[in-house]
C-alpha cells in the first residue's frame, strides 16, 4: 500500500538533487572530457580507473546503503551527501595527482551512493504511487538530464569567460585555470541544492512512518532475493548502464573522428544532455499509457540500432548530420532505458517497505559497469586509436544492449499481466 502522494516540489528538488550530486565526478568529465584528460595529464584508461575506484566503493555502499534507506528518512541521508560530495571539488580544484585523484573519487563513491542512491529511488517510487511509476521515474531521469544539461552549459559558460583568449589559441596553462573555476563554480551549487534539501525535502510524520521498518531482517532480505524480477533487475540494469557511460565518449569522438576542436566538442556533450530530459518525459508518459516493461525492451532495441551505425564504421568526419542523427538515435535508446528501469520494479511485484533493499541487492550488481567500462573503454581507445578504438567501444554497446533487451523481454513476458 502506498501512502498519500508527496507533492509536486517533492519531485522537483529529488530532481534537482538526484543530478547535482553527480555533477562534480561525472558529469563534467563528460562534458569537458579532452579538457580533463589535458588538464590532469591523464590517459583514459588512466581517468577509467578513477571511475573503477569509485565503483568499488559504490560497490560496498549500495549494499550497505541499500537497508539504510528503508529505516530512515531520506531527508538528511541526501542532504549530508550533497555537502560532502561539494568538499570534495574543492579537492578535485586543486589538481591532484592520480593518486589523490583515486582517493577523490573512492570518497565520491561513499558520499554520492552510500548516503543518497537507494533514498533518492524510495522516494521517487512513493511518489509515483501505484499507476504513475513510469511517469514518477520518466520525469526524475528527464528532470535530472535538464538539471545536467543546464550545468553543463553554465560549466562551458564559466569555462569560455574565464578563458583569457580564443580557445584555439590558449595556452595549457590559460585552459586549465578556467577549468578550476568551472569545478569550483559547480561544487558551490551542489553546496547550496544540499541546503534546499535540508529545507524544503520534508513530508508529514505519518507518511514516513508508513514507508520505514524498523529493522532489516535476514528473512527479509531472502524474500527480496527470491523474486524473479530483482535477477532480471540486475541484468537490465547492468546492460543498461553500460550504455549510459559508453555515452561519455560522444564528446571525445566530435574531437578525434569529427575533428571539433574543446569547445564545441563540449557543445556536443551538452546537446545529449538536453536529449536526456526529452526523451525521459516522453517514455514515462508512454509506458504509463502502455506497459513499461514493453518499452524497456523496445528502449533496448533503439540503442541497440544506434550502436550499429557507429560501429560499422558509417559515422566518419565527412557525415556530420549522420553523426548527430546517430548521436540522437543511441541517446534516445540509452536515456529511455536509464529513465524506466526502476520504474518496473511496481509490476515486478517488489515490496515497497523493501524498496531500499531491493535497491541496494539490484544495484550490487547492476552499477557494476562503474568499475570495469571505463578502463574498457580506455583501453579500446588507446590500443586502436582514432576511429578505430570509437568502433570497438560501439561494438560493446551493441553486445550489451542485445543482452539488455533480452532480459527486458523475459521481464515483460514474466509480468505483462
Amino acid at each position: 500500500m502506498h501512502p498519500k502522494k508527496a507533492p509536486w516540489y517533492y519531485l522537483l528538488i529529488l530532481i534537482l538533487a538526484g543530478e547535482s550530486v553527480f555533477i562534480l565526478p561525472f558529469v563534467l568529465s563528460r562534458v569537458f572530457r579532452p579538457t580533463v584528460l589535458e588538464a590532469f595529464g591523464l590517459s583514459n584508461v588512466e581517468l577509467g580507473l578513477c571511475f573503477s575506484v569509485y565503483g568499488i566503493v559504490a560497490l560496498f555502499s549500495y549494499l550497505v546503503g541499500g537497508p539504510l534507506a528503508d529505516r530512515f528518512a531520506p531527508r538528511r541521508l541526501i542532504a549530508v551527501a550533497l555537502w560532502m560530495t561539494a568538499l570534495g571539488g574543492l579537492v578535485y580544484a586543486t589538481y591532484p595527482g592520480l593518486v589523490v585523484l583515486r582517493i577523490l573519487y573512492g570518497y565520491w563513491g561513499f558520499t554520492t551512493i552510500f548516503l543518497f542512491w537507494a533514498p533518492m529511488i524510495k522516494a521517487t517510487r512513493v511518489w509515483g504511487g501505484t499507476g504513475s511509476q513510469g511517469k514518477a521515474f520518466g520525469f526524475l531521469d528527464g528532470g535530472r538530464g535538464l538539471v545536467g544539461a543546464l550545468f553543463g552549459t553554465l560549466g562551458v559558460l564559466v569555462f569560455s569567460i574565464f578563458l583569457a583568449s580564443d580557445i584555439l589559441v590558449a595556452s595549457f596553462g590559460e585552459r586549465r585555470e578556467a577549468f578550476k573555476y568551472v569545478i569550483l563554480f559547480s561544487s558551490a551549487l551542489v553546496a547550496v541544492v544540499g541546503i534546499l534539501v535540508w529545507m524544503f525535502l520534508k513530508t508529514g510524520t505519518g507518511a514516513e512512518e508508513e514507508i520505514r521498518v524498523a529493522r532489516i531482517t535476514r528473512a527479509q532480505i531472502w524474500e527480496v532475493l527470491r523474486l524473479p524480477s530483482v535477477w532480471l533487475l540486475m541484468v537490465i540494469i547492468l546492460c543498461g548502464y553500460v550504455g549510459y557511460k559508453i555515452t561519455d565518449v560522444f564528446s571525445l569522438y566530435a574531437q578525434d573522428v569529427m575533428r571539433y576542436d574543446q569547445v564545441a566538442s563540449a557543445q556536443v556533450g551538452t546537446f545529449l544532455l538536453f536529449i536526456r530530459p526529452l526523451i525521459g518525459v516522453l517514455i514515462g508518459v508512454v509506458a504509463d499509457r502502455t506497459q513499461t516493461t514493453l518499452m524497456l525492451f523496445v528502449s533496448f532495441v533503439v540503442a541497440l540500432s544506434g550502436s550499429l551505425l557507429f560501429a560499422t564504421g558509417l559515422v566518419t568526419g565527412s557525415a556530420t548530420l549522420l553523426f548527430f542523427v546517430s548521436t540522437f538515435i543511441v541517446a534516445a535508446g540509452v536515456y529511455a532505458t536509464r529513465a524506466i528501469y526502476f520504474a518496473v520494479m511496481e509490476r515486478g511485484r517488489i515490496p515497497l517497505l523493501l524498496t531500499g533493499t531491493a535497491v541496494g541487492l539490484v544495484s550490487l550488481v547492476g552499477f557494476t559497469p562503474d568499475i570495469f567500462a571505463g578502463p574498457a573503454m580506455g583501453y579500446l581507445l588507446d590500443e586502436s586509436p582514432g576511429l578505430a578504438g570509437h568502433r570497438h567501444v560501439f561494438w560493446m554497446l551493441a553486445l550489451f544492449s542485445l543482452g539488455g533487451s533480452l532480459a527486458a523481454w523475459k521481464y515483460y513476458r514474466l509480468y505483462r499481466k
